[in-house]
């Protein structure tokens, strides 16, 4: 894992909840959104936590340029501002998730595993809100919902699961089928519906009543 936080003290408190001993390595961190290109081409981290607001680049712009990465890792923003512009905007950079600051550890915990697996996971203390202004800037794949009709059952079963954030080893034990399996569906899916990531597929899912904030749990 890699940790990118402009605040040592942050950094610190960080490396105490995610501990080796829970299966957590933190293999590097960096102070500012420059420095992430580089630490991940030297570490290559499972994922990264990723703070918003740092001096000289932000994580938006940090998270956006990891994606031109031969293999980027998945990013999982890590935020003190409910502002949910910055967060939606994070979620169009192309991150997998994010969490605010003040969470328990516990969610916290969960949470980065949950990326980490190829999950996506969203605060719901304003998972609403964000999904909102994420809509009102990201462009539309799709405006009536009459895609979904080309998706098999087993293709809106595993739509359900990714917009209650599972990653595929979840959808893989909850539908009792094999990994290779789950990545071939969420393949299709992604192509017939016209999704850039698993993002865009929690906000399709919401939009179109496959899934809704009641089912989301601690991560959606």
């Amino acid at each position: 894992m890699l940790l990118v936080d402009d605040q040592e003290l942050v950094r610190s408190g960080l490396r105490r909840i995610l501990r080796r001993k829970d299966g957590f390595v933190i293999v590097g961190e960096c102070a500012d959104g420059s420095e992430v290109p580089g630490a991940v081409a030297e570490h290559t981290p499972d994922v990264v936590l990723m703070d918003l607001r740092m001096k000289k680049v932000d994580g938006i712009r940090a998270t956006r340029d990891l994606r031109s990465a031969a293999q980027p890792p998945p990013v999982l923003v890590l935020t003190t501002f409910d502002d949910d512009d910055l967060l939606s905007g994070s979620l169009r950079a192309g991150a997998a998730g994010f969490i605010l600051k003040d969470s328990p550890a516990e969610d916290l915990i969960r949470a980065v595993r949950t990326v980490a697996e190829g999950g996506a996971c969203l605060d719901p203390a304003v998972t609403g809100r964000v999904l909102a202004t994420y809509r009102t800037v990201a462009p539309s794949s799709d405006g009536d919902g009459n895609r979904l009709t080309e998706l098999t059952a087993r293709e809106l079963d595993v739509l359900a699961l990714i917009g209650r954030g599972h990653s595929n080893g979840e959808i893989g034990r909850e539908l009792g089928i094999s990994g290779v399996t789950v990545k071939s569906h969420v393949g299709h899916i992604f192509l017939k519906l016209d999704l850039r990531d698993r993002a865009a597929a929690i906000v399709y899912a919401f939009d179109h009543g496959i899934v809704s904030p009641g089912d989301t749990g601690s991560a959606v």
